[in-house]
């Protein structure tokens, strides 16, 4: 199980108010837009220079529009004044929200009005432009990371075995705390690709807080790894595919014997199941594909359904898009066991209200989805006392699912209620976060 080690190793000051008196401003480039106020031209701030303070007056502005190289005033007056006798009174009143002298703002109160609203008039341009462009991209959820919000805030994940109808949620018992595993080596100089051993110290959902073995209590190096991914093995995978396990940089010098380290350090510990890998491929194969049509609620009249094409499957959830959207944005999400989607006539075969296509025959490529695909209802035991139209009971507010309404029984449908909410008589909400 070692043999795949290896023991490769591997001054700032400020200025007197004289100079900066003297000092010219420095004209804005002349390739930039430019914008007309009052009959004055200004031009467009470039976007680098960004916006400025006065040290003196507090007073904002453009940057390239303040005086001296280090653009600390907005005017020679208030660069005079800042080491006059009045400098400390002056500060006071900033500091307790007073208007800046009326001198100050004579000097260069029109030109910064007009370079502020250029400012303001250039930021809200990009502002449209990124909102247009954010408008038309997929939303990143590369931003977030669950390991660093779940370490910063001491929070407690679900486990995986919760979700009986996820990904790996039935088999995801061999994965615990301190479960040995096989991944890259970042900390290594080394050109090829290298591998080390580490240990799992905390789990979060599929994410594993890793640790590399040697590193005993030290968190330095930790880092957070997707245990499905395709970069973590069993204990012996490198041993097997012939890969190379090198101790990290930081800790090399710890031991002069990484073998007899490793040997001491795994005996009796838990490692992935050999099969992992191919457990995980199987749990990701979905039986829905895209280009199948199913029958569906209709998110805007909830008592009927429609025709839908499923346009993609991630983790078990189907994104469909209802048939007569020509641009395909009329989508609807769910999961593929959720009693929310049944196969083509499964409105029909039972007297379901039902919203008929305009298309009038099916698209190329479309067909439908074979009905054994659906989860089953349950039978229920529907002797004695059962459901009647007319009958009064708590139910989820669709359109609101954190409140409890009371509804009404308006049909019964096989095994299905068509209920009727009586918004006025909501009972108490639901604790969410």
């Amino acid at each position: 199980m070692f043999d795949g080690y290896d023991s490769c190793s591997e001054d700032t000051s400020s200025s007197s108010s004289s100079e900066e008196s003297e000092e010219e401003v420095a004209p804005l480039p002349s390739n930039l837009p430019i914008i007309k106020n009052n009959g004055q031209v200004y031009t467009y701030p470039d976007g680098k220079s960004g916006m400025a303070t006065c040290e003196m007056c507090g007073m904002v502005g453009v940057r390239d529009a303040f005086y001296s190289k280090t653009k600390r005033f907005c005017s020679v007056s208030c660069s005079r004044s800042y080491s006059s006798n009045s400098k400390k009174a002056s500060i006071l009143a900033r500091l307790q929200g007073k208007p800046p002298t009326k001198k100050a703002k004579v000097l260069q109160k029109q030109p910064l009005v007009a370079k502020l609203a250029a400012y303001a008039q250039y930021q809200a341009t990009l502002q449209n432009q990124a909102k247009t462009k954010a408008g038309n991209t997929a939303v990143s959820m590369e931003g977030f990371s669950w390991g660093n919000y779940i370490n910063s805030n001491s929070f407690i994940a679900a486990p995986v075995t919760c979700f009986k109808h996820a990904p790996m949620g039935t088999c995801w018992g061999d994965i615990s705390e301190n479960v040995r595993v096989e991944v890259p080596n970042t900390d290594c100089s080394l050109p090829t690709k290298v591998f080390w051993i580490a240990g799992i110290v905390k789990l979060a959902g599929y994410n594993a807080l890793l640790r590399y073995e040697g590193f005993e209590n030290d968190p330095g190096l930790d880092f957070w790894c997707n245990v499905c991914g395709s970069d973590i093995h069993p204990v012996g995978w490198c041993a097997a595919s012939g890969k190379p396990l090198v101790p990290p940089r930081t800790i090399q010098h710890k031991y002069t014997n990484w073998k007899a380290f490793l040997v001491k350090r795994l005996t009796g510990a838990k490692t992935l199941p050999p099969d992992f890998s191919q457990k995980v491929s199987e749990s990701m194969q979905y039986p829905f594909k895209p280009c199948m049509r199913v029958e569906v609620v209709d998110k805007r009249h909830l008592c009927r359904t429609r025709v839908a094409v499923v346009e993609s499957v991630i983790g078990g959830r189907l994104r469909l898009v209802y048939e007569e959207s020509e641009d395909r944005t009329d989508d609807f999400w769910c999961h593929m066991h959720s009693p929310l989607i049944h196969h083509i006539g499964w409105s029909r075969s039972i007297g379901h209200r039902f919203k008929r296509s305009d298309i009038t025959k099916k698209q190329d490529g479309h067909f439908d989805t074979p009905p054994h695909l659906f989860a089953k209802v349950k039978e229920v035991d529907q002797s004695g006392e059962w459901f009647k139209e007319g009958m009064k009971l708590e139910a989820i507010d669709p359109l609101n699912l954190s409140t409890i309404c009371v509804a009404t029984i308006r049909k019964v449908i096989q095994n299905f209620l068509l209920n009727g909410l009586t918004t006025s008589g909501k009972l108490a909400p639901l604790q969410h976060q």
